[in-house]
C-alpha cells in the first residue's frame, strides 16, 4: 500500500512505496523534529511537526509510487551538498 504526507485530510505529497520513503521526504523538507518524553532515560525520537501525518493513501490517476521514489532519489543525488 502506498503512503503520503498529509495535513488534516489534505494529501501534501506524491505517493511513495513505503512509509520510510515519506519519512525521508518529510525530514528533507524540515517537517521532522526531535521529541523528548517526560522519562529521564528517554532518547529524543523523530516526530512530525505541526500535526502532519504519514498514512496510507489512494493513488491519483496514473500515479506510480516507485517512479516517485526514483525521481526523489535522483533529485537528492543531484542537489549540491553544503560542507560543514
Amino acid at each position: 500500500m502506498p503512503y503520503a504526507l498529509f495535513y488534516q485530510d489534505a494529501k501534501l505529497s506524491k505517493a511513495y512505496p513505503t512509509e520510510a520513503d515519506v519519512w525521508k521526504l518529510a525530514q528533507k523538507s524540515g517537517l521532522v523534529v526531535d521529541a523528548i518524553s517526560e522519562e529521564e532515560t528517554s532518547v529524543p525520537r523523530p516526530v512530525l511537526d505541526n500535526d502532519y501525518e504519514i498514512r496510507p493513501c489512494q493513488l491519483d490517476p496514473n500515479e506510480d509510487p516507485d517512479k516517485n521514489k526514483a525521481d526523489a532519489d535522483r533529485e537528492a543525488r543531484l542537489e549540491p551538498r553544503l560542507n560543514s
